[in-house]
């Protein structure tokens, strides 16, 4: 198949895709004309460490601005879809059309959460119902109750529950119930004891008893409340599984019967939860973390009516906080920005509810964005690159010389079948009874919680619906879906800033396009979880049993290389956390490549502002990653992330490829050299 050529099929996007970059790039030293040149620091050597020889110059020139957690390629992107956003926020504020209408959803939304004037003289008034349901709690059957309510508006206490695809009948949607109920990102933030962590821990404690007193809790049970709800939240954390052990699909999928489930944990009506929620005949619940339900049975026993009541207050408020006043606002930045991500200036009010509109309207903003700021063609632009990058990864699964000629016609059938959704869905999502208006922005988004709620539980039942994305064309992200097969690539991602006008060279479409996004998200069929759904998207061993012991040996070696890189203080990359997005990088960067290799720029071999086509990919392929962050950020990410920090997703991939080696001459005596014999090489 025919591979794309910028000059072609991607050209009118991509000159689309750098218009709307060219202001946000627009940096102390100017526009770049050619990034991967202009960006690099040149006083280090590309083999020691490649991240920073590709980014460095623009690091200096560009610090993180006292308002964000990072800088970088991320946040030029990010920049310049919010100026778009902006512009339909705004408009759609202005002239809202018929009532009822995506414009007019849109547009109050988005004014209930600029009228500041509004939230301020509201003061708690916009929860007090809520607060008044928590309050009027006298036993467990009110406790179940509640908790079933909750749910329902977006607040999660005790436990994760959602209804998705059953990872072993992917044509039918089952109930899931998880661990969760916490308030910090991750078990390990409630027993850590170094002193980053310990430090978060009593910041976190002081921010739910501000919370509570300006809510209207007297001081004195505020302390007491904060204190309990800490308490709860460290017992459920402590029969929670670490985000390595959450990654095997197989140890969380744990099917029973409804009446079994009942017999896990008999203090908790979970029949009758389930009816408040909507699902009134439940047969069977997928459990996540059995031990969890265990455990919370014995929390439910042994907790007071009273601490009950100030765990969900708590819950209610944390998740409405920021639909409050300003007093409310700060004290919620503070804490979830200033202590754990370490920016110290909020965003500008626009860009904030920009930003939350996006957030929790993003599949209606979605369909303005689409018909006015997403070029004709783009979906079958976006699907003909990556069929061709579907292509070459079939040409070389059949080249593997580690996998037998069996797993290889099940892995290339695997891939055939992966469901390609590019750019934004062929339907939209039918919100015409989600109520918006502009007397209460707190009110706003708890309607849409229930509708999103709503519309989870209206599935239960159905035939899968896998035309569904679950991700909007303006996010700046993709993903791919086990169940389904399916890789998802929006829109947006495609814009790649710093060339101005000027079109791309295929180097960095396929280092960047094609390597870090569209290779990336193919391999994660094929990660260490992806590797055990079938074509079908069902959990279903595949694999023969030597061909899957090769693939564990070598996906050890990758987890074993990035246990190694040193982020912060003594804090290393958790190398087993990240496996499954090392893989995908890995198998990435190298698709990437191969598709490259069949385009006229290499085989011409031509160079461009002195760097050969090679060079240009790996340097366009390190521009992916370009993104600092304050060290709060990075030590969160490595508390709570599956994904390694981005100067380890460029430096850790290309040590294991020899023609990095050869485009930047490494040598022996680079830091990052690796011998031929230690180079980890999967897909």
């Amino acid at each position: 198949m025919r591979i794309l050529n910028k000059q072609t099929s991607l050209g009118a996007f991509l000159l689309f895709s750098s218009v709307l970059l060219l202001t946000s790039c627009e940096q102390k030293t100017g526009k770049y004309s050619d990034p991967l040149s202009e960006h690099r620091d040149t006083t280090l050597k590309p083999g020691d460490d490649f991240f920073y020889y590709s980014n460095g110059g623009w690091f200096k020139a560009n610090p993180i601005p006292a308002s964000e957690s990072h800088n970088g390629i991320y946040l030029l992107v990010q920049d310049s879809i919010n100026n778009i956003l902006r512009i339909i926020c705004d408009d759609c504020s202005k002239n809202p059309g018929a009532k009822g209408s995506v414009r007019q959803k849109i547009g109050d939304f988005y004014a209930s959460g600029m009228d500041t004037v509004t939230r301020e003289k509201s003061g708690i008034k916009p929860l007090e119902e809520e607060l008044n349901r928590v309050a009027a709690i006298t036993n467990l059957h009110s406790l179940f109750s509640e908790c079933s309510h909750l749910h329902s508006i977006g607040c999660s206490p005790l436990f994760s529950f959602y209804i998705n695809r059953d990872d072993k009948i992917s044509s039918k949607y089952a109930v899931f119930v998880q661990q969760g109920g916490l308030g910090l990102p991750e078990r390990d933030y409630y027993f850590k004891n170094d002193s980053r962590t310990k430090n978060i821990r009593e910041k976190y404690v002081e921010h739910v008893r501000n919370i509570f007193v300006l809510s209207g809790v007297p001081e004195a049970q505020a302390d007491a409340d904060s204190k309990t709800v800490f308490e709860i939240e460290k017992t459920l954390a402590k029969s929670c599984r670490t985000i390595e052990d959450l990654r095997d699909p197989y140890k969380n999928y744990n099917k029973m019967a409804a009446a079994d489930f009942n017999k896990l944990s008999p203090s908790i009506e979970w029949k009758s939860m389930f009816s408040d929620m909507g699902l009134p005949a439940v047969d069977t619940v997928i459990i996540g973390q059995p031990e969890f339900i265990t455990a919370l049975e014995q929390t439910i026993k042994t907790t007071g009516t009273d601490q009950w009541k100030a765990y969900l207050k708590w819950k209610l408020l944390s998740n409405y906080t920021g639909c409050l006043g300003n007093a409310f606002e700060k004290e919620n930045f503070h804490f979830n920005h200033t202590v754990m991500t370490g920016s110290t200036e909020q965003k500008p009010r626009w860009k904030r509810m920009v930003e939350r509109t996006e957030g929790t309207i993003g599949e209606i903003v979605a369909q303005e964005y689409v018909a006015h700021y997403v070029p004709e063609h783009t979906k079958e632009k976006l699907m003909e690159m990556a069929k061709n990058i579907q292509t070459v990864y079939a040409d070389h699964l059949k080249n593997l010389d580690w996998m037998s000629e069996a797993t290889k016609a099940k892995a290339l059938h695997k891939l055939n079948g992966v469901v390609l959704k590019m750019g934004y869905p062929d339907k939209w999502k039918d919100f015409s009874n989600l109520e918006i208006d502009r007397t209460s922005y707190a009110k706003n988004t708890m309607n849409v919680e229930k509708w999103y709620f709503n519309y989870m539980i209206s599935r239960y039942g159905k035939p899968v619906d896998r035309t569904e994305w679950n991700m909007t064309p303006e996010t700046y992200n993709a993903y791919y879906e086990p169940t389904n097969n399916e890789i998802v690539i929006p829109a947006c991602n495609v814009i790649i800033p710093g060339f101005g006008k000027g079109l791309p060279d295929d180097a960095v479409l396929y280092g960047v396009i094609g390597g870090s996004t569209m290779g990336h998200e193919l391999t994660h069929g094929f990660d260490d979880e992806g590797c055990q759904y079938d074509e079908k998207g069902n959990l279903n061993n595949w694999w023969i049993r030597e061909d899957s012991l090769k693939f564990s040996e070598r996906a050890d070696k990758l987890a074993e290389q990035f246990d190694k890189y040193v982020v912060l203080d003594s804090m290393h990359v958790r190398g087993k956390a990240c496996l499954g997005e090392n893989i995908a990088d890995l198998g990435g960067v190298i698709m990437g490549y191969e598709a490259f290799q069949k385009t006229e720029q290499w085989k011409k071999h031509e160079k461009i502002n002195g760097l050969t086509p090679d060079q240009r990919y790996f340097l366009a392929y390190a521009y992916s990653w370009m993104e600092a962050k304050r060290n709060e950020a990075l030590a969160k990410q490595i508390m709570s992330d599956v994904h390694a920090p981005a100067q380890w997703r460029a430096n850790g991939p290309l040590s294991n490829i020899t023609a990095f080696y050869t485009a930047f001459d490494l040598k022996p005596d680079n830091k990052m050299y690796r011998a031929e014999k230690d180079r980890v090489k999967i897909w």
